[in-house]
């Protein structure tokens, strides 16, 4: 009886020590959304092994676009993902009661200027055709764009971020813009004179970035963002996502990858 009772207590107390253990160590695995451009990709080659070797456990939820992203992620099925810039989550909070919020700013590839018809951007004329993004930050990213390579003038008292084609008080060019679904402009460049797409878009469809004939000069609120629900910002599992970002082992990695694709912020340099 006494080498069972002894038995029994080693068992509860193996039992006790385990739970401690969970307790500490808290979440080991993370779930993440996968829907579309080269952030995800660059997440999987250069950031999950950082995590792994820390004990974290990664799994891929795959998806079909951002916004489907982002609503596994306000619902608690997904963790985290790494596809969009804060205008992107705080016009998706408003538009869907969401509690998006970003924690770390990432690599990002940088929008431009592209046509299949055109070989320079002097070549731009009289009522000539420009698709861009029909979603709203990134429609207001690519007018801005527009602006700078001095095609259309905004109206400057509305906030940059949230700009659209109604606010275009100058187009000296008399241009079309076009919105469409981001996703479909490549397939249909040569219906246009001239593109505008972000480069996740441009990755996906095989676009050459150096062909660009423009880019947009990255402002702060257009910086791709690790992004978690509000309640999770200041988990174990969150901060380590923004610590391998900002880790020796990515700057590495980027330094042997990166081609000139990514626009790296200066504070993961």
């Amino acid at each position: 009886m006494k080498k069972l009772f002894a038995l029994l207590l080693a068992l509860s107390l193996l039992t006790v020590s385990f739970a401690t253990l969970a307790e500490e160590t808290g979440k080991t695995e993370i779930l993440y959304s996968k829907s579309q451009g080269p952030y995800t990709e660059l997440f999987e080659a250069a950031i999950v092994p950082i995590l792994e070797a820390q004990g974290y456990t990664l799994t891929v939820v795959e998806t079909s676009e951002l916004l489907i992203a982002d609503q596994l992620l306000n619902s608690g099925e997904v963790d985290v993902n790494v596809e969009q810039h804060s205008a992107y989550a705080a016009n998706f909070n408003a538009a869907q009661g969401g509690d998006l919020v970003c924690i770390s700013p990432i690599p990002t590839v940088p929008a431009g200027v592209y046509s299949v018809n055109h070989a320079t951007l002097d070549e731009i004329g009289e009522g000539m055709t420009v698709a861009i993004p029909n979603d709203a930050s990134n429609t207001a990213r690519c007018l801005l764009m527009l602006q700078k390579i001095g095609w259309i003038k905004l109206d400057e008292s509305v906030e940059v971020s949230s700009v659209t084609v109604d606010d275009v008080v100058e187009n000296p060019y008399n241009l079309e813009l076009i919105e469409q679904k981001s996703l479909t402009i490549p397939a249909a460049i040569q219906d246009y004179d001239y593109v505008a797409i972000t480069g996740s878009v441009v990755y996906n469809a095989g676009i050459d970035a150096s062909t660009a004939l423009a880019n947009e000069d990255v402002l702060e609120h257009l910086v791709l963002q690790v992004t978690v629900k509000a309640e999770n910002a200041n988990t174990d599992w969150a901060q380590a996502i923004v610590a391998a970002y900002h880790s020796e082992e990515f700057k590495a990695y980027l330094a042997e990858n990166n081609d000139g694709l990514w626009w790296v912020p200066e504070e993961l340099q």
